[in-house]
């Protein structure tokens, strides 16, 4: 247990003087660009998500007839 504790110490140390932290305004800039990206993605997999639904649905109702 003494292990663990002293690794997880020396992670907190190594963060705090050994990490360069981006200042608050890129943060927020690149959050943004981050969510919009996600957004971007999110509808493309879902445009491509309906169009093979449609083709399947399609195929399968051809298929029946």
């Amino acid at each position: 247990m003494t292990k663990v504790v002293n690794y997880i110490s020396e992670a907190f140390e190594e963060l705090k003087s050994n990490v360069t932290w981006p200042e608050w305004p890129e943060v927020q800039r690149l959050t943004i660009v981050v969510a919009v990206f996600s957004i971007l993605f999110a509808l493309a997999t879902w445009g491509v998500d309906e169009i093979f639904a449609k083709a399947l649905a399609g195929f399968f109702n051809w298929i029946k007839a």
